[in-house]
């Protein structure tokens, strides 16, 4: 069978969905911001779109639903789609279930939170003490005492818990859902000083899929800063692991922000620092795919462009020269196919590589296909 990705048009807010080779879903993020009110609000009908997928694939569960941190923008409207195993309130109806859930250790252990955020949270709470459900990203400090709280180490609870540089258990490129999962954040040293950042120990991985004997590869980040993603290069890297560095697609983080390239956003085009640089443009294969999750790449000198938040113009500048020379795509999805009628941007991956799917007509694929890493 063939996987696929999927992008929803969403504004400024993440959800993607992986249809593996065996049909099997995983959701990373649930944000439903669009206004049901509004005639005018061009944003998906997520849980519409959402149930579709889950029918198409025949599946009544995903098999993992990952929130990568628990900002509104990740998180909105999740306490009322999905069913919570720690709450009768949150269960039965048209619920839809999490097989397993992954979230950042931050998640676990934040505290003050209300809404979505708190629900996930409590569930994750749930899952955890009980041993099962549940992917813990990183063992910092404050989970160990939590843990201890609970009459519990990191120890007994390893098997829930995978760290920076590990590969997520229970997937393989070589079995039949044809994907492995390669972790790269959150770091545990992170969070030791007893300080929470959600953007910086939020979720990046590299996710590899197989057909037949070729591999494609897609970086999947939420919000980090260029700091946090030049210390992710620096240390793969040092373990010799430029490999899980390599990518095919990558999902922009933090909805195109010059923040994730550098600290200076430039007049026209932000400049990168050394290593994202190098991340951005050594790494990156031929024909390779970058999607922005966000709103329309503001025109020079309007309003939108004088917004402090992205996406900012100078940032997607510096995207769409580094595709230039390698037939790459640039992609935003509140302006695929347009502005006025933005769809899901659906890639289809298979043993020639990733095509991008017409957004208009999901059967049509684009001549778009990923090659070898430019670098070699």
């Amino acid at each position: 069978m063939t996987a696929h990705m999927t992008f929803f048009p969403l504004g400024n807010a993440d959800t993607t969905l992986l249809r593996l080779a065996n049909d099997d879903l995983v959701l990373l993020d649930y944000a439903n911001m669009r206004c049901p009110t509004d005639p005018n609000d061009k944003r998906i009908d997520l849980p519409k779109a959402i149930r579709g997928e889950l029918a198409d694939a025949r599946r009544e569960s995903f098999r993992v639903v990952a929130f990568t941190h628990l900002d509104k923008d990740h998180v909105y409207g999740a306490s009322e789609f999905f069913e919570f195993e720690h709450s009768n309130s949150r269960q039965g109806g048209d619920r839809v279930r999490m097989d397993e859930m992954w979230v950042p250790a931050a998640a676990v252990t934040e505290t003050c939170l209300d809404d979505d955020a708190r629900a996930i949270r409590q569930e994750a709470r749930y899952r955890l003490l009980r041993g099962e459900g549940i992917k813990v990203f990183s063992r910092p400090g404050n989970l160990a005492d939590l843990l201890a709280e609970w009459g519990l180490s990191v120890e007994d609870r390893r098997h829930c818990i995978v760290n920076a540089g590990e590969l997520v258990p229970g997937f393989s490129k070589f079995g039949p859902e044809g994907a492995e999962f390669f972790v790269h954040s959150p770091f545990a040293w992170r969070t030791d000083d007893g300080l929470e950042d959600r953007n910086e120990n939020s979720i990046v991985m590299q996710v590899t899929m197989r057909e037949g004997s070729a591999d494609s590869f897609a970086l999947l980040g939420a919000d980090i800063d260029h700091e946090t993603l030049s210390q992710i290069v620096r240390t793969t890297r040092d373990h010799e692991n430029t490999h899980r560095l390599h990518w095919d697609v990558l999902k922009l983080f933090h909805h195109c922000s010059y923040k994730s390239l550098s600290p200076e956003k430039g007049e026209d085009v932000t400049e990168p620092v050394e290593d994202v640089r190098w991340l951005f443009e050594e790494l990156a294969r031929d024909k390779e795919i970058i999607v922005s999750p966000s709103w329309p790449i503001p025109m020079k000198g309007t309003a939108d462009d004088k917004d402090p938040q992205p996406p900012h113009r100078q940032a997607a500048n510096y995207y769409k020269r580094i595709i230039r020379d390698s037939n790459g795509q640039f992609k935003v999805t509140m302006e695929t196919p347009s502005e006025s009628s933005p769809k899901p941007i659906r890639l289809r991956v298979s043993a020639g590589g990733i095509t991008l799917v017409s957004s208009a007509a999901p059967t049509v694929a684009a001549a778009v296909s990923s090659g070898p890493t430019r670098a070699g």
